[in-house]
């Protein structure tokens, strides 16, 4: 108990250090295992693979679970087909492309070569979700939505295409194409159902029964286990039923629901840590340099050639402008899955078992240095990074009030960036229902009556309906850290309306000579018709010295604002 403590402890002060200097936190709770292991500082002797699976196993059904319900409806609207075609066509064509190379240039056979390819195909959820967190970056939401479905639902095929080729290489069995079609149906057939099942079925228990709050996150943790448990029973993809059931809790609406965020994100990062504690445990150091050559290689191999020609063909039927393509090929992070699905053919007892599992861990390490050290700068020098959005700094549901439509408290600190500071609340005009429960200031609160004017630094108390909280937070939260990216600066200063026409907009700002079919678009029908493809927040056009981002949309895919930016007229 000491022991797991004291790894438990170091790690996290480790992680605020690693943070602070933009190192992934994945990459820190690796080494913290790998100095405790039995070639490390504390040698400690741990070589049971069975029980390192068990454990990786149940930390990514919390962390996909956590996943998908951070996973909005929108998302699916926005990026579902291009993230199911990299989580397919885009896991095989890795696999693939990187055993062809592995073939070509070690001259290994071919089902030793495909089994590599295999193990390493996936990208990993729990290193793409908590480096987009740990870093604070948010990203255009097309880019992000493809990642995080890509990452939370590509694991199935991996996992698929691994036991079918450590099954094969152990028992020497035949390739049979038509076999693996039909298995890989039937996990996502399975996995599927399951998961819709059981996201349903848990909105449905947490609406009727009565129990303690604290509960509720507890409930839906072990819901999660018990679908994994079962699906992958019958045959299914538990992971892709477990996401699936996040996603379904996700949106549900429940009241309880940001209670069960805040409980289930620190489950994720304990899952995270505890996952990659045991692997570093498991791993010897001075195994991996008996491969090195051919670890790196493959992970060369991997980030420069094998996933971003996968994610080019995969994207091939959809509009990608050639700066996302570069950053969702870059962002193919490795993370714990494949070195948990190296695991197989250790424990299935596959000729040079180990060989696997050093190589994976390898390319993990190697993914995390080098792609997940340079994924905020990579963000931002490809002009992806968007605003953070105005969001409460404190929020406490109001489940038990009875209210048709979920009601919340939510506590905003005032800056001077935050547009109501300096002003009396009957002042600030609102299109949304909302009531003002008072200001904590220097811990004093200050009823409504005493029409207090908002400071800095105060805290604005106020209750109001969960879908109201954007609206809210535009007016009184400042949207970000002042070292973050701020709205102003990449939006600009100015709003529009989606449905005005060009000829007004030309009418009062420089866009140059327009034709007259243009002048008749709506700014809204002008974007539709640039991008042929649905428009997301961040998107931008230029029009001689006007930039245009759009700000808002609605959830049918309507520009409801653009930002406006103008650009400093050029002297000779």
């Amino acid at each position: 108990m000491l022991l797991m403590g004291s790894l438990l402890l170091i790690s996290i002060l480790a992680a605020v250090v690693s943070n602070r200097l933009g190192a992934p936190l994945l990459l820190t709770f690796l080494v913290v295992g790998m100095l405790a292991g039995e070639e490390g500082v504390l040698g400690i002797e741990f070589s049971n693979p069975e029980l390192a699976f068990f454990i990786g196993s149940l930390a990514l059904v919390i962390i996909l679970f956590d996943g998908g319900m951070r996973t909005h409806k929108e998302r699916f609207r926005v990026a579902l087909w291009p993230a199911i075609s990299l989580a397919t066509v885009g896991v095989a064509l890795t696999c693939a492309l990187t055993a062809s190379g592995v073939v070509w240039l070690f001259d290994l056979p071919w089902p030793t070569a495909l089994l590599i390819g295999a193990i390493l195909s996936s990208t990993d959820a729990a290193a793409v979700f908590s480096i987009f967190q740990s870093q604070n970056l948010r990203i255009k939401q097309r880019v992000a939505s493809t990642l995080e479905i890509e990452s939370g639902t590509n694991d199935p095929m991996a996992i698929i295409l691994t036991m079918t080729l450590t099954s094969i290489i152990a028992s020497a069995e035949s390739f049979s194409i038509g076999w693996v079609s039909l298995d890989i149906v039937q996990q996502v057939v399975f996995g599927y159902f399951a998961g819709w099942v059981g996201g349903r079925a848990f909105v449905w228990i947490a609406q009727k029964i009565s129990v303690q709050f604290s509960f509720f996150p507890l409930l839906a943790a072990a819901s999660a286990v018990v679908i994994f448990a079962m699906t992958s029973g019958i045959g299914g993809s538990g992971y892709l039923a477990v996401y699936l059931m996040g996603y379904k809790i996700g949106n549900s609406r429940l009241p309880q629901l940001p209670h069960i965020l805040q409980v289930q994100d620190g489950l994720a990062w304990l899952s995270q840590i505890m996952m990659f504690l045991i692997l570093g445990l498991l791993v010897t150091p001075s195994h991996l340099m008996e491969y090195w050559t051919l670890s790196l290689s493959v992970a060369v191999l991997m980030i420069f050639v094998a996933r971003p020609l996968a994610v080019l063909i995969s994207l091939i039927p959809f509009v990608f402008p050639w700066r996302e393509q570069v950053f969702i090929s870059w962002v193919g992070l490795r993370g714990a899955v494949p070195i948990i699905l190296a695991l197989y053919p250790w424990l299935t007892g596959v000729p040079n078992q180990e060989l696997y599992f050093d190589i994976a861990f390898m390319v993990v390490m190697v993914s995390l240095i080098v792609q997940g050290w340079s994924l905020a700068p990579m963000a931002r020098w490809l002009g992806l990074e968007v605003p953070a959005p105005a969001e409460p700094d404190r929020r406490m549901p109001l489940d038990r009030v009875g209210s048709k439509d979920p009601m919340e408290v939510w506590a905003y600190q005032i800056s001077e960036r935050s547009p109501a500071c300096d002003h009396h609340w009957d002042e600030l005009r609102w299109n949304v229902d909302v009531e003002f429960v008072g200001i904590i200031r220097d811990g004093e609160w200050l009823l409504p009556k005493s029409q207090p004017v908002l400071q800095e630094s105060d805290t604005v108390i106020v209750v109001a309906k969960l879908k109201h909280v954007d609206a809210i937070s535009r007016v009184l939260a400042a949207g970000g850290k002042p070292t973050e990216l701020q709205s102003s600066q990449f939006f600009g200063d100015f709003t529009l309306r989606g449905e005005l026409m060009l000829k007004d907009v030309a009418s009062f700002y420089p866009v140059g000579d327009l034709d007259s079919r243009l002048l008749g678009m709506s700014i809204h029908e002008y974007f539709t018709e640039r991008f042929h493809r649905r428009v997301v927040i961040g998107d931008q056009l230029q029009l001689e010295r006007v930039i245009l981002t759009v700000r808002d949309v609605t959830d049918d895919g309507f520009i409801k604002q653009v930002g406006v930016k103008l650009l400093e007229e050029k002297t000779n």
